[in-house]
């Protein structure tokens, strides 16, 4: 199996590709768009901003949204699970809307929010496999998902707000922390979603 990262002309590709190699993954990273529709995995990554990001996709919004009903693995990091939603506080420009639900911002003292947070889960969920309810993970975000379906995978809270932290609809997976930059816990929930993928 071999994941194509998506590349808007922003974002932490490196990282996230360096992460998906070391669970045994191959990678490959894409700038052309139509590239996505012959895809077996596609990995949207985090770091940047909505309104650019959906801006290099609209073109091809019909195939990318046929490529997540298709059942194909699908694994969005930060922006990359914010913009599987249909709209975001952050720009006018619409998401993909594969997710029911609004992207909002942070209301906190301090915004963005930098740094480790808990995520807490239901330890029997396969994509949390062998990494306890409560892990800290690396977060760096001043947006965060409320999804309508799907179904919400963790929950972590900052400031005064609780927010959806993993979701799953189909075989697309979400997550607005950064598992890449998440030391020995996120390389296993990496290492799980590639054993998910190689399964479907």
């Amino acid at each position: 199996m071999k994941a194509v990262i998506v590349d808007y002309g922003i974002g932490n590709l490196h990282s996230i590709r360096k992460g998906l190699e070391k669970t045994g993954a191959k990678t490959e990273i894409v700038s052309d768009m139509n590239k996505l529709e012959s895809a077996d995995c596609i990995v949207f990554p985090g770091v940047g901003a909505f309104g650019e990001a959906m801006r290099k996709l609209e073109p091809i919004r019909e195939i990318i949204n046929g490529r997540l009903s298709s059942g194909i693995p699908v694994l969005g990091i930060c922006l990359g699970m914010q913009i599987l939603l249909e709209d975001s506080e952050e720009s006018r420009e619409k998401g993909l809307g594969f997710v029911k639900g609004r992207v909002k911002k942070f209301v906190a003292d301090r915004v963005p929010q930098m740094g480790w947070n808990d995520a807490i889960f239901d330890s029997d969920e396969e994509i949390f496999k062998g990494v306890p309810s409560g892990t800290q993970f690396y977060f760096a975000n001043s947006y965060v998902c409320f999804p309508e379906d799907g179904k919400v995978l963790s929950k972590s809270r900052y400031g005064e707000i609780d927010y959806a932290s993993a979701i799953r609809k189909e075989n697309v997976f979400g997550f607005q922390f950064h598992p890449e930059k998440s030391s020995i816990a996120g390389l296993k929930v990496l290492k799980n979603f590639v054993e998910i993928a190689r399964g479907l």
